[in-house]
């Protein structure tokens, strides 16, 4: 019984993940970026559907919360928004992407111009609503053997100045 222990344990354990078997799709990967979950958080009705309406509503509240009765907010105001809108506050948009003039302060013009250019590039059937499924971004999953770190554990290791092969 022990010698059968013993070469269990010596035997070469299996992979974690199955082989791909030949002719299998990958799986995709659905992601949801910060600055569409705060999208969802502008559907007012709770349909599942936020329309250019209720979008336009929560920008403009989202950003009166984070200005509390300023004309503008700072980047520091910025990022207290960030983190409450899209979850991190060094989530995008940057507020260097937000702030077109550049003078460091974003104002609810700039957040709307900003927010437009999102509106259009998620209402992908143009119908001026978006469903939750538009928020959704599709990746696909490489396969066992593809992607970018494939081979990195054969590369070598740069050595430090004196160190010994």
């Amino acid at each position: 019984m022990i010698p059968a222990l013993a070469l269990a344990l010596a035997a070469p354990q299996a992979a974690a993940t199955p082989p791909a078997q030949p002719g299998a799709e990958p799986i995709p990967l659905m992601i949801a970026e910060p600055v569409a979950m705060a999208i969802a958080a502008f559907d007012a009705d709770g349909d599942a559907i936020t329309t250019r309406a209720e979008f336009d509503a929560g920008v403009r509240r989202s950003f009166e919360q984070a200005a509390k009765g300023a004309a503008a907010i700072g980047y520091i105001g910025f990022g207290d928004w960030a983190e409450r809108w899209l979850g991190n506050r060094n989530a995008l948009p940057s507020p260097f992407e937000v702030d077109q003039d550049g003078d460091n302060r974003i104002t609810l013009p700039e957040l709307q111009a900003r927010f437009a250019l999102f509106f259009n590039r998620f209402d992908r059937d143009k119908d001026g609503a978006i469903a939750r499924s538009e928020l959704l971004t599709v990746r696909q999953m490489p396969q066992r053997g593809e992607g970018p770190n494939v081979g990195a554990g054969d590369r070598e290791r740069p050595r430090r100045r004196g160190q010994m092969r």
